[in-house]
C-alpha cells in the first residue's frame, strides 16, 4: 500500500496523522457545520483546507512531499469521509431531538418521518 495511500516509510505515520488526528479534526468540523445549520458545501470547503493542513503536518514532521496532488487527494478523501460522518451523525441528532414530533431516528446516520397518529 505504500506509494498508493501514503509515502511515509510506515503505515503507522499515515494512520496517526491522517486517520487519527485528521479524522478527529474532520469529525469536529462536520459537527460544527451541522450544529450551526450551515450548508453542506461549507463542509466540503473546510475539508479542502483541512487537507492542506494535514499535508503540511506530514511535510513538517515526517519530511513527506508538501505539494503533491495524489497524496493531497488521498488525505482529503479520508478527511471528507470522517467529516461527512460527523456532519450526518449530528444532523440526525438535531432533526430527531428538535423536531421529535416530525422525525424519528432509524440509525446513527438516518431518520424518517413519523407515522401520522
Amino acid at each position: 500500500m505504500q506509494g498508493i495511500l501514503y509515502e511515509e516509510p510506515t503505515i503507522w505515520l499515515f494512520l496517526l496523522v491522517t486517520v487519527v488526528m485528521g479524522g478527529w479534526a474532520a469529525w469536529m468540523t462536520g459537527r460544527a457545520v451541522a450544529i450551526t445549520w450551515r450548508p453542506f458545501l461549507q463542509l466540503v470547503l473546510y475539508t479542502l483546507v483541512l487537507g492542506l493542513v494535514i499535508r503540511f503536518i506530514h511535510f513538517a514532521l515526517f519530511e513527506a512531499t508538501l505539494l503533491t496532488l495524489h497524496y493531497y487527494l488521498v488525505d482529503t478523501l479520508v478527511l471528507f469521509a470522517f467529516g461527512l460522518a460527523g456532519w450526518r451523525y449530528n444532523r440526525t441528532r438535531q432533526m430527531t431531538t428538535q423536531y421529535r414530533w416530525l422525525y424519528e431516528r432509524t440509525g446513527p446516520f438516518t431518520w424518517k418521518a413519523r407515522e401520522s397518529a
